[in-house]
C-alpha cells in the first residue's frame, strides 16, 4: 500500500535535513546559505507589510520566517501560501516579457515552501514550489509541482549519506548487459565515457574513475535545487530534483526529474512540449523538443533531441541531433545525425560525423543468444536506407552501406568504402574509396560543415573533422596492404598456384596495382575475414582505390611539409626541423579527439599510479594533447608520405620537394574537379530535372550550381593553395623564380 504519513502542519517547510545528517553546530539551512550567492540582504517584514500581505489573501505559518529585501513591495504578492523560511528579493512594479509572453513581477497564486528568490521574479500559479533557490528576473508560471528532495543528485551518479550503493544511477553504454556501464556526471566529456567504457579489464583504472567522480560532488544531504537568472519556465507538470542554469527556457514539459540542465547567456538550453526526461545531464546550448523521452542519459553541449526521439542509457556527443527515432545503450561521439522515425540504434560505439538513414536497424538483440552484442563504427559511418546489421560488427572510417539486410557479422577494415550486396550472385561487395570517386562534394562539404557547426562553449577536447587525419591515414595504409595481398592472391591463383606465399602475394599485388595493370580487371579479387559467412566478398575498383589512397596519403604528408616549410627561414632550416627517425604511430579516437595510442597508454598509467587524481586533471591532459595535436599530426603525416613514396624527407633534395609541391597542387585540383563533378550530377540527371519545367525553376528550388557557396569557397581555396605552392617553390629555388600560374 502507499506509505502516506500524517505529520503536524507546523512541520511543513522545516527539517529538510534529518537531524542525524546535520553536522554539529549547523542548522538545516547551512548548505542553502552556501548555495545562495545573490548578495541580497534580507530583513524581516514590517507590520505594515504583513498587513498588506494578509489583505492580499496571503498566508504564512510564521511571518517571522518570511524575509525580504529593502526594495520589497508587498502589493506584488497575492494569494500565496508560505511555509518554512522564505526569502524574497526586490519586487518592482514592472512586467517581464519573453517570447511575446508578458507577466507582472511578483508572486501570485502559489504555494511556496522554504525557497529563496532573487530580484524581480515572476512566480504565478505554481501549485507546489519547494526548496529551490531562484535567480533574478526568473519567470515561472503554470507549474504543477516543482520541488527538491534532501537527497537530490541532479542527474549525477552519486549516493548521499545513509544511502545504499544499489540506488546509484549508472549509464549502460555500448552493451545491453551493463558490462561497460559508467557513472554519469555533470561535465563528462565524450573522451571520459570512452575511456571508462573501454578498459574494462583494468580494475584499478575503473576504481580510479569512480573515485574521481565521487570527489566532484558533496555527499551531504540538503542541497537545494537552483534556477539561474533570466530562466523561463512555463506550463510544465512535474519538475523534481532539477538544477537549472541561467537563461534556460522550459515550456510544456511533462516530467523533468533528477537532471542538471546547463545553460548560460551565450549557450542557452531549451526544453519543449511533451518531454519526459529522467536521470540525465543536459549540456550547454542543448535543444529538446516535442515529446522526447530520455532516461539515464547525457547530452553533451550543443546537441539536440526532437520529435519524439527516445534516448536511453546513452551518451550523445556534442553538436549531434537525434529526431523521431530510438537510441539505446550507445556511446555517440560528436557530430551525429539521426532524423528518421523508423531508425533504431542499440549497443553501439559510433565515433562521430555519422548519419543514420530511414529504416536503419543497427543493433537488434534478436539476432544472437543473449543481449551481449555490440558494434563499433569509425568516423563518418553512414548506413543507408533500410539497412539491417548484425552484432558484432565493426566498420572502418567513412563506411557507407547500401540498402539491405546483412545476414552475418561484418568487419569492414577498409575506409571510405561502399558496402553492398549482389543478391543474384549471393556475394558481398566492397568498393574502397567510394567517397572520392562518386561523392567528393559530400565528403568535403561535411568536413567543412562540422567545423562551422561546432558551437561548443568550452572546447576542452580538440575534435578532428577532416577526412584526412591520423586515423583515416592509418586505415588507408592498412587497406593498401589488404588490397595488395588480395590482388596478388587472385593473380597467383589464376596462374594455377595452389599454395600461395603471403609475402609473394603482397609483392605481386603491389607491383600490379602501382602499374595499374589492366589484368586486374579480369580477376575476381576476394577479401578474407570481412564477413562471418561462406559467401564471397568481392572488391570492386581495387586499382583505382589503391592509387587514390596513395595519392591522398602523399598529399596528406605534403601538406605537413608545407606547413613546416612556411615556418622555416630556409630549406636547410626546414630540413633541420624534420625528424631523423619518424615512426608511424598508432592513433586512437578518444571521444572525437585523435591521440597517439602511446600517449593514451601513458595517460592510463598516470591515472593508475596516482599522478592524475581528478577528472579536471584528465581534462587538462586532453587540452594539452589538443595543443600538441598539430605537431604530432604533422610528423604522422610525414611518416605516411615516406611510407607510400619511399622518400626519406630528411635527406631529400630540392627537386624531390618541388615534385611533391607540384603533385600536391595537382591533387588539390583533382579534388576540386571531383567536388564539381559529384555535384553537377544532380543538375544534369534527367530524372532530377523532370519535375521542373525550366532551368530557372530548378535553380530557384535547388539553387544554381554557379551560386553554390561551398563550391565557390573551394575554388578560392584552390587559388590560395596555388599561390602558396608558388611562394614555397620560390623559397625552395630562390635563384629560379617559380611561375605564378601552375595549373
Amino acid at each position: 500500500m502507499n506509505d502516506i504519513r500524517k505529520i503536524e502542519l507546523d512541520k511543513l517547510g522545516y527539517d529538510f535535513i534529518e537531524k542525524q545528517y546535520l553536522p554539529a553546530g549547523c542548522d538545516e539551512y547551512y548548505l542553502r546559505n552556501l548555495q545562495n550567492r545573490n548578495g541580497i540582504n534580507y530583513r524581516q517584514l514590517s507590520s505594515y507589510e504583513i498587513e498588506v500581505l494578509v489583505r492580499n489573501r496571503n498566508t504564512s505559518d510564521n511571518w517571522n520566517n518570511l524575509l525580504v529585501s529593502d526594495a520589497f513591495n508587498p502589493e506584488l504578492v497575492k494569494n500565496c501560501k508560505f511555509y518554512g523560511l522564505v526569502r524574497i528579493g526586490k519586487l518592482e512594479p514592472f512586467f517581464l516579457e519573453y517570447s511575446q509572453m508578458r507577466a507582472p513581477v511578483g508572486l501570485y497564486n502559489s504555494k511556496i515552501i522554504s525557497c529563496d528568490f532573487g530580484d524581480n521574479v515572476v512566480i504565478d500559479n505554481v501549485n507546489y514550489l519547494s526548496h529551490y533557490i531562484i535567480g533574478s528576473e526568473v519567470i515561472i508560471v503554470n507549474v504543477n509541482e516543482m520541488l527538491t528532495t534532501p537527497f537530490a543528485k541532479f542527474g549525477n551518479g552519486i549516493i548521499k549519506e545513509g544511502e545504499e550503493e544499489d540506488i546509484r544511477i549508472w549509464m549502460e553504454l555500448r552493451n545491453e548487459n551493463a558490462g561497460r556501464r559508467v557513472i554519469p556526471f555533470n561535465g563528462m566529456l565524450p573522451g571520459d565515457a570512452w575511456l571508462w567504457s573501454k578498459y574494462r579489464d583494468d580494475e584499478t583504472l575503473l576504481e580510479k574513475f569512480k573515485v574521481f567522480t565521487e570527489k566532484k560532488f558533496e555527499t551531504k544531504r540538503g542541497f537545494y535545487g537552483k534556477v539561474g537568472d533570466r530562466t523561463v519556465i512555463k506550463n510544465c507538470a512535474i519538475i523534481k530534483d532539477v538544477w537549472i542554469g541561467s537563461d534556460a527556457y522550459l515550456k510544456g514539459a511533462n516530467k523533468l526529474k533528477n537532471l542538471t540542465i546547463e545553460s548560460k547567456e551565450d549557450a542557452q538550453s531549451q526544453i519543449g512540449e511533451g518531454c519526459e526526461l529522467v536521470n540525465g545531464i543536459i549540456g550547454f546550448g542543448c535543444r529538446i523538443f516535442y515529446g522526447v523521452k530520455a532516461v539515464r542519459f547525457i547530452m553533451a553541449s550543443n546537441s539536440q533531441l526532437k520529435y519524439g526521439a527516445r534516448l536511453i542509457n546513452s551518451y550523445l556527443g556534442n553538436n549531434a541531433t537525434i529526431s523521431c527515432c530510438e537510441v539505446l545503450n550507445s556511446l555517440i561521439f560528436p557530430a551525429h545525425e539521426q532524423h528518421h522515425n523508423n531508425s533504431f540504434l542499440c549497443a553501439a560505439l559510433i565515433m562521430g560525423q555519422s548519419n543514420m538513414a530511414a529504416g536503419a536497424t543497427i543493433g537488434s538483440n534478436h539476432n544472437s543468444r543473449s543481449a551481449d552484442g555490440e558494434m563499433v563504427a569509425g568516423r563518418g559511418f553512414w548506413p543507408g536506407l533500410c539497412v539491417s546489421l548484425k552484432h558484432n560488427s565493426r566498420f572502418a572510417s567513412f563506411t557507407i552501406i547500401a540498402k539491405g539486410d546483412y545476414p552475418a557479422e561484418l568487419d569492414i577494415t577498409i575506409p571510405f568504402s561502399l558496402v553492398s550486396q549482389d543478391l543474384s550472385k549471393d556475394v558481398l561487395q566492397v568498393m574502397p574509396g567510394y567517397w572520392f570517386m562518386y561523392n567528393m562534394y559530400g565528403l568535403a562539404r561535411n568536413a567543412w560543415k562540422y567545423v562551422d557547426r561546432d558551437k561548443r562553449p568550452d572546447k576542452v577536447q580538440h575534435i578532428e573533422y577532416d577526412f584526412l587525419a591520423p586515423d583515416t591515414a592509418n586505415e588507408m595504409l592498412a587497406a593498401m596492404l589488404i588490397l595488395e595481398k588480395a590482388v596478388g592472391k587472385a593473380w597467383l591463383k589464376k596462374q594455377g598456384k595452389i599454395e600461395i606465399n603471403e609475402k609473394e602475394a603482397v609483392r605481386t599485388g603491389a607491383k600490379m596495382l602501382l602499374s595499374e595493370d589492366e589484368a586486374i580487371d579480369s580477376l575476381e579479387v576476394l577479401l578474407d575475414g570481412f564477413e562471418n559467412s561462406n559467401r564471397k566478398v568481392i572488391v570492386l575498383k581495387a586499382t583505382k582505390a589503391y592509387n587514390i589512397f596513395r595519392k591522398l596519403l602523399t598529399y596528406y604528408g605534403t601538406l605537413a611539409l608545407m606547413q613546416l616549410f612556411e615556418e622555416s627561414a630556409s630549406f636547410d632550416n626546414f630540413q633541420d626541423l624534420l625528424p631523423s627517425r619518424n615512426k608511424l604511430a598508432e592513433w586512437q579516437n578518444i571521444g572525437g579527439q585523435l591521440i597517439p595510442a602511446a600517449d593514451v597508454a601513458s595517460l592510463l598509467l598516470k591515472i593508475n599510479k596516482g599522478k592524475l587524481n581528478s577528472w579536471d586533471e584528465v581534462h587538462d591532459w586532453y587540452a594539452g594533447e589538443g595543443d600538441a595535436y598539430l605537431a604530432k599530426k604533422q610528423f604522422h603525416a610525414i611518416a605516411c608520405l615516406e611510407k607510400v613514396s619511399g622518400i626519406n624527407v630528411k635527406i631529400a633534395n630540392r627537386v624531390s620537394f618541388s615534385e611533391l609541391l607540384q603533385n600536391a597542387l595537382e591533387t588539390k585540383n583533382w579534388m576540386l574537379d571531383n567536388i564539381l563533378i559529384s555535384r553537377e550530377k544532380d543538375y544534369h540527371n534527367p530524372f532530377r530535372k523532370m519535375v521542373y519545367d525550366s532551368q530557372a525553376e530548378m535553380d530557384k528550388v535547388m539553387g544554381s550550381l554557379a551560386d553554390n557557396s561551398f563550391i565557390k569557397q573551394e575554388q578560392l581555396a584552390v587559388i590560395d593553395f596555388e599561390a602558396k605552392v608558388g611562394s614555397l617553390l620560390n623559397k625552395l629555388n630562390p635563384s629560379k623564380k617559380a611561375k605564378r600560374s601552375l595549373t
